[in-house]
Formats: structure tokens, C-alpha cells, sequence
């Protein structure tokens, strides 16, 4: 049994789409329409099948805040070694997106920083 995607609800479908395709590698499948219902959707899939689906439909709202005190408050992606962490937390943040936290060690021993995507939706990047 494993995971096969976690879905994401967003305003702007192609902005977010093309994050993660730039910094984390993904790739597209074609845009899924729902013309009934208005939905909109891709799936983003990573290295070893994990996938990401992106969803926008016309009646959505939003917030502010992304992470709250209980269920899920972000997303983590290995880029395989500090070094990596480094580099791309220094070009996400030199592209304008916003730093949550500076990459670290962890007290669980995780080399970790955290950035805000364009949905401010936190993405934790791990060596």
C-alpha cells in the first residue's frame, strides 16, 4: 500500500502548475476539464510516482493561512543532500518566494528549510 497523490485546491491552476514543474522536477499530464462543474485539473507526477493534483473550480475562496493547528501543514520533497537544500532554498528565495525557515538541522536530524509556494502552502525541502 503507498500513497498515490495528494490533492491541492488553488486559485491560479498554470501559476501553480509551473512551480512545481520548475523547482521540483515534475511532470504533467494534460489538463483534465469537468465542463458541468467548472473543475480544472493536472496531475504533477515526481520522481518515484508520487503525485500531486492541482485543482482549481470557480466557486473556490480563499485564505490566508495555510498551516493550522490540526490535519495537514505541508508538503516535503528530498532533493538528496544538504548541499541541495541549500541551493534550491537560495534560488526559490532569490526568485522572490518566501522563506518560513532557514535551512537547519533538525532536532529529529533532518537537514531541512521550508519555503511558502505561490499559494503560501509551506514546502519543506529535505536533504
Amino acid at each position: 500500500m503507498f500513497i498515490n497523490h495528494i490533492a491541492v485546491y488553488t486559485k491560479d491552476l498554470e501559476r501553480l502548475k509551473d512551480f512545481y514543474i520548475k523547482y521540483f522536477s515534475g511532470k504533467c499530464n494534460n489538463k483534465y476539464h469537468n465542463t458541468k462543474t467548472g473543475l480544472e485539473t493536472y496531475f504533477i507526477t515526481f520522481e518515484g510516482s508520487t503525485k500531486l493534483e492541482l485543482m482549481q473550480k470557480p466557486e473556490l475562496t480563499s485564505s490566508s493561512i495555510r498551516a493550522k493547528d490540526e490535519g495537514f501543514t505541508h508538503l516535503s520533497f528530498s532533493v538528496g543532500s544538504k548541499e541541495e537544500v541549500d541551493h534550491l532554498t537560495q534560488q526559490l528565495v532569490s526568485d522572490g518566494y518566501t522563506l518560513h525557515s532557514a535551512p537547519r538541522t533538525t532536532g529529529d536530524g533532518f537537514y531541512e528549510s521550508s519555503i511558502l509556494d505561490p499559494d503560501n502552502n509551506i514546502i519543506e525541502i529535505t536533504q
